[in-house]
């Protein structure tokens, strides 16, 4: 999400599908080196754990993996900096390039005046910024 996450529900951003990150990002900060993927600084911005709240439409809870398929994830997010519901549309064909819309739902967490990625930019980890 080049712009970060929004926690006003009207904000549409983009974000890219990318590869897994490894497990040990978790907890890594530094600078991953010019010619690697994802090369730059890195810091993790925010931690936390999410609920999945993907259903089909009879009802039956969809999966994380079955909600990438097709293209519709709901998550209730429990994170130090962003909390609540939210979505995760797909708007292009299935594939490489991915592009997804992350949509803060009405409800716990959002607020159209917050701007945590301006107003909280630092590491939940460390207290470094980029």
């Amino acid at each position: 999400m080049p712009k970060g996450p929004s926690l006003d529900p009207r904000d549409k951003r983009l974000a890219m599908r990318t590869e897994d990150h490894p497990l040990e990002y978790l907890s890594w900060e530094g600078v991953i080196p010019k010619g690697e993927y994802g090369a730059g600084e890195m810091i993790v911005w925010d931690r936390g754990v999410y609920e999945n709240l993907s259903n089909t439409r009879s009802g039956r809870e969809l999966t994380i993996e079955e909600g990438l398929e097709q293209g519709d994830i709901k998550v209730f997010l429990l994170g130090e900096k962003v909390r609540g519901p939210c979505a995760l549309v797909r708007t292009s064909d299935p594939g490489e390039r991915e592009q997804w819309l992350p949509i803060k739902k009405k409800g716990e967490g959002a607020d159209a005046r917050r701007r945590p990625t301006s107003t909280q930019p630092e590491s939940v980890l460390s207290g470094r910024t980029i």
